[in-house]
């Protein structure tokens, strides 16, 4: 039982950063049709930028804020200045978004450096006892973060007319030009939004994971892949799917080995896939992509 709950508590610690890359890419998707694969690349800003601005003497949560802003900022101006030029063909916006993707990781590159960095744990690193099985205070913070966000996305989304506004472009972009609501903006939003969920990912994570110029990459397929397992389009399955591939790769890491993790989690994934080509949710189909 001891092993059983620190496999899950890993995994659990992992799919909630999957969890919310996903929702990145279910808000974009949902308002534009567009596979933002410059998604894993706010997370890696999110770290990168914190751990440099930490070790500039800035205060961890100021830094923290700092990032998030700039975040924000790089997925306003991708919006701008690239995707909203080239609206109306996914395969047009899915290269454009792979080479900014690129262009992020040379730039943070030479803004940075190529080494792994991390932050000191927000709580210390003093592990919490669970029926035999420990779990790290930073990893209730990733947890807790990534409830705190769900909800207040839920909130959003459920209770403003911003939020209705965007639902309303995701159901019927015509439409809600018709009556009145400014796409252009709502698309901008989502972008925007999608960026500061990324970069605070990054900031939670940090601490376990560590973070590196070129971690986008790999954190954008997992992300895709919870995604894709939910149902893309579903933000109740983007969540669901970011904790369960990441229990899916710490089981299989822990029982099986864990050389294999990547390819057991993307295995069980096209597996599930074949069974429900929209996922667990039933998501919108991305087939023109």
């Amino acid at each position: 039982m001891a092993e059983f709950l620190q496999f899950a508590f890993s995994g659990l610690t992992v799919g909630a950063v999957y969890a919310l890359v996903a929702l990145g890419f279910t808000l974009i998707y949902n308002a534009s049709e567009v596979v933002n694969s410059a998604q894993g690349e706010f997370v890696m800003i999110g770290g990168m930028a914190t751990v440099f601005l930490v070790a500039l003497g800035v205060p961890l949560p100021l830094a923290a804020i700092l990032t998030v802003m700039a975040a924000i900022i790089v997925g306003l101006l991708l919006h701008r200045l690239a995707i909203e030029p080239a609206m109306g063909s996914s395969l047009v916006t899915l290269i454009i978004t792979i080479g900014a993707s690129i262009f992020l990781r040379g730039v943070a590159q030479i803004v940075f450096d190529k080494q792994f960095h991390s932050l000191p744990a927000f709580s210390g690193n003093t592990p919490i006892s669970v029926l035999g099985a420990t779990i790290l205070p930073q990893s209730l913070w990733v947890l807790g973060g990534a409830a705190v966000i769900v909800l207040a996305l839920w909130l959003f989304l459920d209770r403003t007319l911003t939020g209705k506004a965007l639902l309303a472009t995701a159901a019927n972009r015509l439409a809600a030009r018709l009556v009145g609501i400014d796409t252009v903006k709502i698309l901008a939003l989502a972008f925007g939004v999608s960026a500061a969920i990324g970069a605070i990912a990054g900031v939670l994570a940090t601490p376990i994971t560590l973070t590196r110029y070129d971690i986008g990459t790999l954190v954008a397929l997992k992300g895709f892949a919870a995604a894709m397992l939910g149902g893309m389009g579903s933000p109740v399955g983007a969540v669901v799917g970011g904790l369960l591939l990441g229990l899916i790769e710490a089981f299989g890491a822990g029982y099986l080995s864990s050389t294999y993790k990547d390819g057991i989690a993307f295995i069980a994934i096209l597996v599930v896939l074949f069974v429900m080509p929209r996922g667990l949710f039933g998501g919108r189909s991305v087939e023109r992509v």
